[in-house]
């Protein structure tokens, strides 16, 4: 069986790490593992090895802005021809954020500069940014940017949508009226499925790649669900390294269809962090 992918999952965050991948592995999930700053991207990656199903996305976090000297950025902008993913990058405009705002538009707009990073697929954060988030990425014409748990105003998504964005949808999100709505607002073939974990969570404990493939919660309805015999469980293109260099695809970046129709039928509820 093809992977999923999650898209979106802080790997080093867990105590197991190697225990987390395993799991996913067993249930079929690919990882894209994002990373915070130059330095733990290749640890990470170090790590890693050649490990299959797992990719290591090079990151520079926003609310690390602040602490990012000018070596921090020359480092980053040295490593995109090694990478297969971008992120976590982004803006955080939150009351965590907010004062760190020019900083984080300096990083991110630096990021953005660099045609290798942005030929390939990223993971955006956008927190209380997204205006300026999405604005920047269609200034950017980035290949394949994807708005990792978006928070922000539905007014926006058409506007995203028409900057050819994409959206990541974890089983948080469809714990909240906000979360379901904005499924129901996103065509089916501009989702891709995500974590966040280990910050988001499963219950009462971290959410993990491998409860991806789980069962919706009971009571939840989501309209126009495909029945799942009738779907596949591809990420068509990211089914290897290789195919998550997306640059050749930017009008079709991802080719998420599969992960997109599963994503109203496969993911489980939890809170939002």
């Amino acid at each position: 069986m093809t992977p999923l992918l999650d898209s979106h999952c802080h790997l080093t965050g867990y105590s197991d790490p190697v225990a987390v991948l395993r799991q996913a592995t067993d249930a079929s999930v690919d990882v894209v593992a994002v990373t915070e700053d130059p330095g733990e991207y290749r640890l990470l990656r170090t790590r890693l090895g050649r490990r299959p199903g797992v990719h290591a996305a090079l990151g520079m976090h926003p609310l690390r802005a602040r602490d990012f000297a000018p070596a921090d950025l020359a480092r980053f902008l040295r490593m995109p021809p090694e990478a297969t993913w971008i992120g976590e990058i982004g803006l955080d405009y939150s009351p965590t954020g907010r004062k760190t705002r020019r900083a984080q538009l300096r990083v991110f707009e630096t990021v953005l500069a660099d045609p290798r990073a942005r030929a390939l697929p990223m993971t955006v954060h956008s927190r209380g940014a997204e205006e300026d988030t999405i604005s920047r990425l269609a200034q950017a014409s980035a290949a394949a940017a994807i708005l990792h748990w978006y928070t922000g105003p539905l007014a926006l998504v058409d506007e995203a949508l028409a900057a050819g964005l994409w959206f990541s949808i974890n089983p948080a999100m469809t714990a909240s009226a906000k979360g379901r709505t904005l499924i129901d607002a996103v065509p089916a073939d501009r989702i891709l499925l995500e974590t966040d974990g280990p910050f988001a969570r499963q219950g009462r404990r971290p959410a993990r790649p491998a409860d991806l493939p789980a069962s919706p919660p009971s009571g939840l309805s989501l309209p126009n669900t495909p029945p799942a015999s009738s779907t596949t469980t591809s990420c068509a293109s990211c089914k290897s390294a290789d195919a998550t260099r997306l640059a050749a695809q930017a009008d079709a970046p991802v080719s998420p269809h599969a992960n997109a129709h599963r994503t109203r039928s496969l993911l489980t509820k939890d809170d939002q962090t």
